[in-house]
């Protein structure tokens, strides 16, 4: 039984007619574009599909922004005529003005439409937020419901590390969501499977490393932990202080393997060999993958 734990209440209007309008960031036009419909509502994306002569692009120079011209000629396209076909226009300036004020990289109304007395109101709407921007925005991302996310992956998040939760029984810290990739795909070559995809990105220290041994080391599935690090930012010997500090402090009784390359390697193999810990060392990925899952077995 799903237990509802919040109710919204809006007011009832009558919509007369439904149009589509939506601010999003185009890498192929190398900043934001106005994306609009005269057929909004759910079947947008079969309009997409079927009649693609209905979807109308307009991109936004940064330096400039929204120039009445182009709002007005959207407000055109979306087939608004009188008094509201001027309303909708200010509405789309204002909503670029949001767009770029909250450092979004999507807003999507859908439907902006009319009421049955010609009003212009934007019905319904989807924001996407840029998280690199979060230092700027902390009222919004503050209001984050994380109710119904996986408390791992929030938890990670409160120490800035990445956490996506699996079903195997290896867990994985990585830095890089390639390198991450890669070490869950090179795990189920080696006949393993993969607990987590754990990114502790390139500016580490060793409180997240330690934190995210507890994280991983919390999951009851996990059997083993597979460490691979390839240090260009990351400094290897922060990642090895970091992981003999963990160890001790949460008495890690799980085979641990650890793959070192780049920055100060040499030194942190070291650091991890002098620790007195079981620690497995791996030369390469192929034998990281094949030492952790043969540590399952053995």
């Amino acid at each position: 039984m799903y237990r509802i734990m919040q109710v919204m209440v809006a007011e009832s209007l009558d919509i007369s007619r439904e149009t589509y309008f939506a601010i999003v960031l185009d890498r192929s036009m190398q900043g934001p574009v106005l994306v609009g419909s005269p057929e909004g509502g759910v079947d947008i994306e079969e309009v997409a599909a079927s009649r693609p002569e209905r979807i109308f692009k307009t991109p936004v120079d940064i330096t400039v922004g929204v120039t009445d011209k182009q709002a007005s000629e959207m407000a055109k396209n979306l087939e608004f005529t009188g008094p509201a076909l001027e309303e909708a226009a200010r509405q789309i300036k204002s909503l670029y003005r949001l767009f770029c004020g909250v450092d979004a990289t999507q807003v999507e109304i859908n439907p902006l439409g009319e009421t049955s007395e010609g009003e212009v109101v934007c019905f319904d709407a989807k924001i996407n937020f840029d998280d690199s921007a979060k230092f700027r925005q902390r009222e919004i991302f503050a209001m984050e419901d994380t109710a119904e996310s996986d408390p791992r992956e929030v938890e990670a998040a409160r120490y800035d590390l990445n956490y996506i939760g699996m079903t195997g029984d290896i867990g994985c810290l990585v830095n890089g969501a390639g390198l991450a990739m890669a070490t869950m795909d090179i795990i189920k070559l080696h006949n393993g499977q993969p607990a987590n995809f754990l990114d502790v990105g390139g500016g580490v220290n060793e409180k997240q490393v330690l934190n995210a041994f507890r994280i991983i080391t919390n999951d009851p599935q996990v059997k083993a932990i597979l460490v691979n690090i390839f240090g260009g930012i990351v400094d290897c010997t922060t990642i090895a202080n970091g992981i003999v500090g963990a160890c001790r402090e949460i008495q890690l009784r799980m085979p641990l393997v650890v793959r070192l390359e780049g920055t100060n390697s040499v030194k942190a193999r070291q650091i991890l060999d002098e620790s007195g810990l079981p620690i497995q060392a791996a030369s390469d990925l192929a034998d990281a993958a094949n030492k952790v899952v043969a540590s399952l077995h053995s």
